[in-house]
């Protein structure tokens, strides 16, 4: 205890010192002072809190993000917006996105489908109007409403995060003219420095311009792909059915046009933007300085010089259009082949494919060396005019108030006041030129900018052509608004000939009068395959289609499911949860291998439904495909399955994905095509016992034992139709019919047999001039002997076996 007193006293002595120490301290500090150090000690604490908490959050997102980029999920939000993490550098990065509304499209519609008729667009009829392709994009008022209406999408709001771009590109921007300013008035050190703040502004500028250009795409992007990837199939109407993209990929205007316009557009603001203002700003300085005539003629050399360019400017629109349409068909090449890569390798193709995409190369490198030379022979131009020509014109300018006191401005007033000195005069003319001059410099750098912009503009024009033009066409399918000009009638079967009717909801698949067409692209008419077909299919009545090729079985399946459109009569159908389809062609997604089972639903999907990985192996147990979570690594493994899978693995994960979602009705076209016939019983006898209505395309007779009807396309003259029940008399009596035919087809054999030996006979004699028979040549002569001797052996030895 002595000990313990013993080490408590200095610590006492000190604790008491110290605390002395600091009490006197705080009497000789004001009360501000200790007010705002109470402050700042409160904030230190609550940030440090504050902080731990959010460190502790960021953890736990972190590590959430990686579980589902790991399951290749996300959140879905009650707005309907979805939260998804992507890898980014070593850590994830949070993104939200929000759909666009369906009010936002009706209110963009009338911009892409009704533009005024002042732009050039229409023609004032109640008609869509989709500007084409091969049209001559330029600078006038059809590109100012496609650049505004594009310009509507990239900025929604005033306080958006894109607006608040501009505002801080448009500070900088500002800045660096009240520099240059400021430059053309002083010298020396201080130059220099404001010279190095005026980099650092044009720094800044460049980074605030490629962040609006990314916010710029990043809005389009998403917009367009709300548009194009919906229930309303956009996505194959754009490329099978509607022809406001002349043949041309979605994927050349979303990747590369969509980049340039976005690009070209942010680099505008500053191109024109910030050497507009410069214009005013010294145009007002040199008002000042060198009086009204000179800034007159100034006006007057900038009209002049825009209107010289203007005419004679190439057609950089229309020149950029076309190189992106030929960019888009030499990318299209490329992926033909990549996608036919195994059918071209059987077939040795690729001399054939070389001699294609050098013929394709070619004519975009005609096409693009083509512009070069045009840009050389303008680029020389234009820089004659605006170096050598502006700057004997300024010399000219800042020459008024010497020769010109009275219209001279300032510096004319300066030459008209009487002054002692004959060099402090001189001195003031001195200063005068400088400043002027370099006023002028800026000014000719503004100017010239703004003329080398409309080179530029020309570009941007060709870019806004293409861009609008994609989405005038996909919101023309979105709503669906195909007519004909006025004064004339639609084509028969044409997407302006579209007059059936889809009912969702209806329990069973139910078809009444409706014509089975091939359809065509917009404006052309379709062909029609079977005049009219009707039929009903009700819940456990199964129902097999067969016929010969090319008669419309896949197309019955392409109708139900909206692909094609209902041109006449009533299709009848369940909700889109009701109905499940397994097209020829089995698609394997991107994704893991749990995304391969669920598809088209995601991980989200899935987890809101209560679902779990065991009822997914489970279900790949009843198509015999259980062995393959451990065969590829688990349910997070991603591969490039189109090519990890077999083509019966293929088409049993179909059956899978089928198994899964248990719908009421399913589709099944040639889904079992590469299956084994045991399997493929299996996977029959399997969905039907899951309560699945299955209506099978097909042309195997062993599959009539699943079904209880037959649909036989084909019929009578090739466009009749036969629907009845499986095992019915009437069926019976057609199978005993076919087969007295082939009995009677077998006993006419032998007659055909002596008809044909008569005929090659006949063919054998020769004759000549004077009308007798030639004998036949000596070889012949002697292999018809051995023919026959052989013969005769036969004969003699089938008689004697015969005895």
């Amino acid at each position: 205890m002595a000990a313990q007193s013993t080490l408590r006293d200095p610590i006492l002595i000190l604790y008491h010192h110290y605390l002395a120490a600091i009490r006197s301290r705080l009497k000789q500090t004001s009360r501000f002072t200790r007010l705002l150090a109470t402050l700042s000690l409160l904030f230190l604490v609550v940030g440090g809190v504050g902080g731990k908490r959010w460190w502790d959050e960021r953890r736990k997102e972190i590590e959430r993000g990686k579980r589902l980029l790991r399951r290749n999920s996300g959140l879905r939000g009650k707005d309907g917006s979805r939260t998804i993490y992507i890898p980014y550098k070593s850590s994830i990065s949070k993104v939200t996105i929000h759909p666009t509304k369906p009010t936002t499209f009706d209110a963009h519609r009338r911009l892409f489908l009704n533009p005024p008729r002042a732009a050039g667009l229409g023609d004032g009829q109640s008609a869509p109007q989709i500007p084409q392709l091969q049209a001559k994009p330029g600078l006038n008022l059809a590109f100012l409403h496609q650049f505004l209406s594009l310009m509507s999408i990239m900025i929604p709001r005033w306080n958006s995060k894109e607006t608040g771009l501009l505002v801080s590109h448009g500070a900088f921007l500002i800045l660096r003219t009240y520099l240059s300013l400021v430059v053309a008035r002083l010298d020396g050190e201080i130059v220099r420095d404001l010279v190095a703040g005026n980099g650092l502004a044009f720094l800044w500028g460049i980074f605030l311009q490629s962040k609006v250009s990314i916010a710029f795409r990043t809005r389009l992007t998403r917009y367009i792909h709300d548009l194009y990837l919906n229930d309303n199939l956009n996505y194959n109407k754009l490329s099978n059915l509607d022809g406001g993209l002349a043949g041309q990929g979605a994927d050349q205007f979303i990747t590369q046009d969509l980049t340039l316009f976005c690009a070209s557009a942010a680099s505008l603001y500053s191109s024109i933007g910030k050497p507009f203002f410069d214009l005013c700003v010294f145009n007002y300085q040199l008002y000042l300085s060198l009086g009204p005539l000179a800034s007159t003629g100034l006006l007057a050399n900038y009209f002049v010089t825009a209107t010289l360019l203007r005419r004679l400017s190439p057609p950089f629109g229309k020149l950029k259009a076309v190189e992106g349409k030929r960019e888009g068909d030499f990318r299209a090449m490329h992926s033909r082949l990549i996608a036919n890569a195994e059918e071209i390798a059987f077939y040795g193709g690729s001399d054939m494919e070389r001699v294609f995409l050098d013929m394709e190369f070619s004519d975009l490198k005609r096409w693009m060396e083509g512009i070069y030379n045009l840009k050389i022979r303008y680029n020389m131009l234009e820089d004659f005019i605006l170096k050598y020509s502006w700057s004997a014109f300024g010399y000219l300018i800042t020459s008024l108030p010497v020769f010109l006191p009275a219209w001279g401005g300032l510096g004319g007033l300066l030459e008209l006041a009487d002054s002692a000195e004959r060099s402090s005069r001189e001195r003031g003319r001195m200063k005068e030129f400088i400043t002027n001059k370099r006023l002028m410099l800026s000014l000719a750098d503004s100017g010239g900018r703004i003329m080398y912009s409309i080179k530029d503009l020309s570009e941007l024009a060709g870019y806004t052509s293409r861009v609008y033009t994609l989405i005038s066409t996909l919101h023309r399918i979105h709503a669906n608004a195909y007519s004909s000009p006025r004064g004339t009638h639609p084509e028969l079967y044409s997407l302006s000939d579209v007059q059936g009717t889809i009912q969702k909801g209806f329990d069973g698949v139910r078809l009444e009068a409706v014509p089975i067409v091939a359809p065509s692209i917009f404006p052309h008419g379709g062909e029609p395959l079977i005049n009219s077909l009707s039929l009903i299919v009700h819940s456990g009545e199964h129902l097999l289609i067969s016929g010969p090729n090319g008669v419309g079985k896949s197309a019955v399946a392409r109708i139900v499911a909206g692909i094609w459109p209902v041109y006449r009569g009533l299709v009848s159908r369940p909700r889109s949860q009701g109905i499940m389809f397994l097209p020829q062609r089995p698609y394997l997604s991107i994704g893991t291998l749990r995304d391969q089972v669920i598809y088209p639903h995601t991980e989200m999907d899935m987890r809101d439904a209560g679902r779990r990985d065991g009822e997914l192996s489970q279900v790949l147990e009843e198509v015999r495909l259980g062995y393959l979570p451990d065969r590829e690594g688990g349910w997070d493994s991603r591969k490039e399955w189109k090519d990890v899978l077999s083509g019966g693995e293929k088409q049993r994960m179909g059956m899978a994905r089928l198994m899964y979602h248990e719908p009421r009705y399913a589709f099944i076209d040639e889904g079992t095509s590469a299956v084994s016939s045991d399997v493929e019983g299996l996977l029959y006898e399997k969905a039907k016992e899951k309560g699945i209505t299955l209506i099978t395309i097909s042309t195997r007779a062993s599959l009539k034992k699943y079904h209880t009807f037959t649909l036989t396309l084909g019929t009578g003259a090739g466009s009749g139709w036969e629907f009845e029940r499986i095992g019915t008399e009437k069926e019976k009596m057609n199978v005993e019919r076919e087969l007295l035919e082939l009995r009677e087809r077998l006993a006419c054999v032998e007659e055909w047999k002596r008809r044909r030996q008569e005929i090659e006979d006949e063919l054998r004699r020769v004759w000549v001039e004077d009308g007798s028979e030639l004998p036949p040549p000596e070889y012949e002569s002697a292999g018809k002997s051995l023919v026959d001797d052989d013969k005769a052996k036969g004969d003699i030895v089938a008689s004697e076996t015969n005895v």
